[in-house]
């Protein structure tokens, strides 16, 4: 695992056996934004909103998601899964409030020191749900009202984009729940739509991909 940091000077990974990188190189704090909180969360009209997330990885999406419910006063309740969490000197490395909350920094280490696969309350307005475990294997309870999906890309992880499994996130959504991801390949746009989402090409974060999908499950 290596540090990298991307163009908007925020850190991500790369894991040199999958050629692969966490993030955009083009800007890790830039995509998380504009993916899965500009597009996601600010869309989603659920008051409370309960959060799914596939991939907890560096734990960015989740600190954004807490920074955004202190500043909009709602609660959210955040599930993640992840089936290989990072060590905490890594987590460190990465130093993501630095750049984008010094002053919240405490919150961001109490996302990554929350126990796993309890229920944690962070802070007044974000409880976290950290699931060590295979996403391809769980079977998640109803009632979700927007999902992150950021596993790694298809060609690299095939297993985490197939019918089935969106299939899966579809019947675990609320009526009117979102579901947006990074990848906008013709291939997964056809699966959400099969699933039967009503699917969005959006544009994609500036200076990075040019299109994102955002998936909605109308009553």
């Amino acid at each position: 695992m290596e540090i990298e940091k991307t163009a908007d000077g925020s850190y991500t990974l790369f894991v040199p056996e999958l050629n692969e990188h966490y993030h955009s190189v083009k800007g890790a704090l830039t995509e998380s934004e504009h993916i899965f909180i500009n597009m996601g969360l600010k869309h989603s009209q659920a008051t409370s909103p309960h959060i799914l997330e596939i991939g907890f990885g560096t734990g960015l999406n989740a600190f954004l998601t807490s920074l955004e419910a202190k500043k909009e006063n709602r609660n959210i309740f955040y599930t993640t899964i992840e089936k290989y969490p990072l060590d905490m000197e890594t987590i460190k490395l990465l130093d993501y409030p630095k750049l984008i909350a010094p002053e919240e920094s405490e919150l961001f280490y109490s996302i990554h020191n929350a126990e796993w696969n309890s229920p944690q309350t962070v802070s007044e307005h974000f409880t976290i749900e950290k699931i060590e475990g295979d996403f391809t294997e769980y079977n998640f309870s109803k009632g979700y009202d927007i999902i992150y999906f950021d596993a790694f890309a298809p060609e690299k992880q095939p297993e985490m984009w197939s019918q089935t499994l969106f299939d899966n996130l579809y019947e675990v959504l609320n009526d009117n729940g979102i579901l947006t991801t990074y990848c906008a390949k013709g291939v997964v746009r056809r699966m959400l739509q099969k699933a039967g989402f009503i699917v969005e090409r959006l544009a994609g974060p500036p200076g990075g991909k040019r299109e994102i999908l955002r998936g909605t499950k109308k009553k």
